[in-house]
């Protein structure tokens, strides 16, 4: 009887061993695909370094994750900073099929990824065209309420191709895909973003459709035009008239009320920072916020962000915000001035000085009088190249500028 019960015992402790091997990811290569409307597929790769972290690659982008946790069958992959992350099965050849979830917008998206596979996309026929330069593109051309420009900005080698499209708001992250024949194909997932871009194309033109996950499509057109410029970033979001100053007053994360008012930005410079933790190029932002403002430590300069957060509860938005600034070791404060949304006219009524939030994230410079000098919509992030290194430029030039007076 004994012997049955060691021999039980040891069936037990080795199944035990077995389940979770198979239940736990397996270093190495993977490539994912997420299900968009129209029945297309949304490709992108990622690489995993040991069962607890992996990295998201998009063109020169590499998105570090060390949060992967497992349970019963699943792993969950939580994003970086974000609040979505995605759930999955493991089958006996390592592949993943599950969904990437946004538990704040109640967003699903099925989601698979296949073991020992690195390529994005896998193209059928050799290119027809070479996209590479400058395109000026125009989405749900014809419908006045929601037509927008942008501006794509491509480099071609063979059949891959990488760049971005900058638009007044901020750009689309860092694309990366193939032309297939006459096809562009470009896709990106940074944890919280799923975009897809296919079209047809030309040696001038390109006509398609863009996907935003699983919940959103629209049309473009584009064509080559070397000189296209957008328009600039500080002519878009004022002070509207009848206001002279700019003010608030909204919590941080230890519940006190903070207003511009306040004697801490007495006699400063002050960047204000409209943001929101779930904001991919905020976070690009932010980054590079929390470094020169630690570099600025002992100038008359302060950042205060005001964050306008999806989370459904006041107590879940200011953890995320905590999370973003426990993350990148964010200094200056980020308050709380709306949650369980971050519609852009919701934020406008939470400050009525402004003609418009129109962007997330928008920058506001403030001189030491109080003064509004100066206010930037959008952002131009790491994938827009020289463009980002002209921004620094400028926000430095002007802030080493306020800063004299």
């Amino acid at each position: 009887m004994r012997n049955y019960l060691l021999l039980a015992l040891v069936v037990i402790v080795l199944s035990c061993q077995d389940t979770k091997s198979k239940h736990t990811l397996k270093p190495g290569n993977y490539r994912a695909v997420l299900e968009v409307q129209d029945n297309k597929q949304l490709p992108f790769t990622f690489k995993v370094i040991s069962p607890q972290s992996l990295e998201i690659y998009n063109a020169n982008e590499v998105i570090g994750v060390d949060e992967i946790s497992y349970k019963n069958d699943s792993v969950y992959i939580k994003m970086p900073v974000f609040a979505e992350y995605i759930v999955a099965s493991i089958d006996d050849n390592h592949h993943l099929a599950g969904r990437f979830i946004n538990p704040d917008r109640d967003r699903a998206v099925p989601f698979r990824a296949e073991f020992g596979k690195q390529k994005r996309f896998y193209p059928g026929t050799e290119a027809a065209h070479d996209i590479s330069g400058v395109w000026e593109a125009v989405f749900s051309e014809g419908l006045p309420e929601d037509e927008y420009k942008g501006k794509g900005i491509f480099e071609q080698n063979g059949q891959n191709v990488t760049g971005t499209i900058r638009t007044a708001t901020g750009d689309y992250r860092f694309l990366e895909g193939i032309v297939d024949g006459n096809t562009l194909k470009l896709s990106t997932f940074d944890g919280t973003h799923a975009f897809f871009f296919k079209a047809q194309l030309t040696d001038s033109t390109m006509e398609g459709t863009f996907y935003s996950g699983n919940h959103f499509k629209e049309s473009f057109v584009a064509q080559r035009n070397p000189d296209f410029e957008l328009p600039a970033a500080s002519d878009l979001t004022f002070i509207k008239e009848g206001y002279d100053r700019f003010n608030f007053s909204f919590p941080n994360i230890e519940g006190e009320q903070i207003s511009l008012s306040d004697q801490r930005f007495e006699d400063k410079v002050v960047i204000v920072q409209i943001m929101g933790s779930w904001c991919p190029n905020c976070l690009d932002e932010s980054r590079y916020f929390s470094q020169f403002y630690k570099e600025h430590a002992d100038d008359d300069l302060e950042f205060v962000a005001l964050a306008f957060e999806y989370a459904k509860t006041k107590a879940s938005a200011f953890k995320r915000i905590q999370r973003l600034k426990t993350s990148i070791g964010i200094d200056y404060p980020i308050l709380l001035a709306q949650y369980g949304s971050a519609d852009k006219q919701a934020a406008q009524e939470k400050l009525p000085m402004l003609n418009q939030v129109l962007s997330y994230p928008t920058t506001i410079f403030i001189d030491k009088e109080g003064n509004v000098r100066k206010i930037h919509t959008g952002f131009n992030g790491p994938a827009t190249g020289d463009k980002y290194l002209e921004f620094k430029d400028e926000f430095e030039d002007f802030v080493a500028e306020l800063l004299a007076e």
